[in-house]
């Protein structure tokens, strides 16, 4: 199924230790974002789901092999990578870092200045 959800600005990108990372723009509205809307940066499309409400906002960060899916959220200047996953109606911002093998789930909140979570540690 082709993505109807967003593309990949190819103009619009960030470099982030070596990965290249793209800025977003939703194609159609979906949850609160409306069609037009730019978003955060992403690496690929492996780092969104195309199907559901998820969406990263401002100059939020998803990269490495991160998943965020369902009505999930990562907005402000927080970053999700590494294997984390961020799901339900999770919510990943302010400078929040989320990496590892975390998951962020159900309604949780993380945020703040320079919290990490990393399921590693």
């Amino acid at each position: 199924m082709a993505n109807d959800k967003y593309e990949l600005l190819l103009d619009q990108t960030i470099e982030v230790q070596g990965h290249k990372l793209f800025r977003i723009r939703a194609l159609r509205d979906f949850g609160s974002v409306k069609a037009g809307e730019e978003g955060g940066f992403i690496e690929s499309e492996n780092n969104l789901s195309t199907e559901d409400d998820a969406w990263v906002y401002g100059n939020a960060r998803v990269s490495d092999n991160a998943w965020v899916y369902d009505s999930a959220r990562v907005s402000g200047n927080a970053w999700v990578y590494g294997d984390a996953w961020v799901y339900g109606d999770a919510w990943v911002y302010g400078n929040a870092r989320v990496y590892g093998d975390a998951r962020v789930s159900g309604n949780a909140r993380v945020y703040g200045g320079d919290e990490k979570l990393n399921a590693n540690t």
